[in-house]
């Protein structure tokens, strides 16, 4: 369980860096208590990891006995998301107009607007992958501690880290990390390892 718990919280961090999410942290940290911000966060992040993890696991038990080829698929698709991180992400202007004018309590403002905007990216997906290897609690907690400390990070340190580190060293840092993770499953997959 501690090692998925560690694994998953690198990963998962790693995958936030410069994603759309962080993009929405600050958005709502501007406008809304970071207390507030971070619990709906939390909250958003902790049902959609459960989801993940449940699908992960699922996988993992309905095909036990191809686990090689769970491995190499895994690989695979950690390289999809070492491109998809090249690729890079960014609010739209309608999904910051949103984040800026929502209304309600900030909770639930926050939360509701994480819960759809992680439903399908690259985080629930990095989740599903891992769970389907690595013991489902584990992975769970770190995902969601993953998340939320990189979202943190967006809101307390957003500013100053966009004037001191560009942005193309983040992406290509997360996508070089993902590339690796994924040629070393890839490895395992195929009986290298």
């Amino acid at each position: 369980m501690l090692y998925a718990f560690l694994l998953s919280t690198v990963v998962i961090f790693v995958a936030e860096l410069g994603d759309k999410s962080q993009l929405m942290a600050m958005t709502f940290a501007s406008r809304y208590r970071p207390r507030d911000v971070l619990i709906g966060i939390t909250v958003a992040t902790a049902v959609v990891h459960l989801a993940s993890v449940g699908i992960g696991f699922w996988v993992g038990e309905a095909f036990a006995d191809a686990q090689h080829w769970i491995t190499l698929v895994a690989g695979i698709a950690f390289l999809g998301f070492a491109a998809w991180t090249l690729r890079g992400d960014e609010l739209s202007v309608e999904e910051r107009s949103k984040a800026q004018r929502s209304s309600g309590a900030a909770v639930w403002a926050v939360g509701g607007a994480f819960f759809l905007a992680e439903l399908g990216d690259k985080t629930m997906l990095a989740t599903i992958t891992l769970a389907t290897q690595e013991n489902w609690l584990g992975t769970w907690i770190g995902s969601t501690l993953g998340m939320v400390a990189a979202d943190a990070l967006a809101i307390l340190l957003g500013a100053w880290l966009g004037r001191q580190l560009p942005e193309k060293v983040i992406r290509y840092g997360a996508a070089l990390l993902f590339a690796g993770f994924g040629l070393l499953l890839i490895a395992d997959g195929v009986g290298w390892l």
